[in-house]
């Protein structure tokens, strides 16, 4: 199963037109599989509260690593209305046998409803070692290798360190295309080229990563 998860509060970007890009070479590799979209921007979960942490506390401290075995946690009204919330986003991620994320970079990093949908899904000790992932992303500059602002970025370094330290996967692709502002700031219009070079490099790159995903 593929879980499709897009994050722009645009109903038409960048990273949901390299996201679509992604998700259709994957369809064509795979016929008659499952595929799950959920729109995070659409509909954003809640941001956890205090019975989310009692869940997690509970789950840590009687080292629960399987997530079939969280609702052991529940044990307050509160709690049960929390897990609820929680179980169809785990179960979605659980059943997946490949993740595909598109997000813009907000403010140097991701979008608040993505944020939330990881703080919901993300228990302690929690594994997904296996799962496939790919991140179809969309930047207003540039902020690749070598770029003065290489620095700012804490979109894809934060999910490739999410990945790897709650999730144990390692080896998460990334495609996406920058300067998306040059097509709207006159400041920047002398490097709209730039832009659409990057633009035409990701979506051939996404039809590939689809294809193997």
């Amino acid at each position: 199963m593929l879980l499709h998860l897009d994050a722009s509060a645009r109903r038409s970007s960048f990273s949901r037109e390299i996201g679509d890009a992604v998700a259709d070479a994957w369809k064509q590799a795979h016929p008659g599989q499952d595929y799950v979209r959920r729109d995070l921007a659409a509909t954003p979960p809640p941001f956890i509260g205090e019975a989310w942490t009692e869940l997690c506390d509970y789950v840590l401290e009687h080292q629960i690593t399987d997530p079939a075995r969280y609702k052991e946690a529940v044990r307050t009204a509160a709690q049960a209305e929390a897990w609820a919330v929680v179980e169809p986003l785990l179960a979605e991620l659980v059943a997946a046998d490949a993740l595909l994320i598109a997000t813009p970079m907000y403010n140097f990093s991701i979008p608040a409803a993505l944020k939330a949908w990881i703080d919901q899904v993300t228990f302690p000790k929690m594994s997904l070692a296996g799962t496939r992932i790919a991140v179809a992303y969309a930047r207003g500059g540039a902020y690749g290798p070598g770029k003065p602002r290489e620095p700012f970025d804490h979109h894809e370094r934060y999910l490739r360190d999410f990945f790897s330290g709650h999730f144990a996967v390692d080896d998460a692709v990334f495609v996406g295309t920058e300067m998306c502002n040059a097509l709207i700031d006159p400041v920047l219009a002398a490097r709209r080229d730039e832009h659409e070079r990057s633009r035409a490099a990701a979506l051939e790159a996404a039809r590939r990563i689809g294809a193997e995903l």
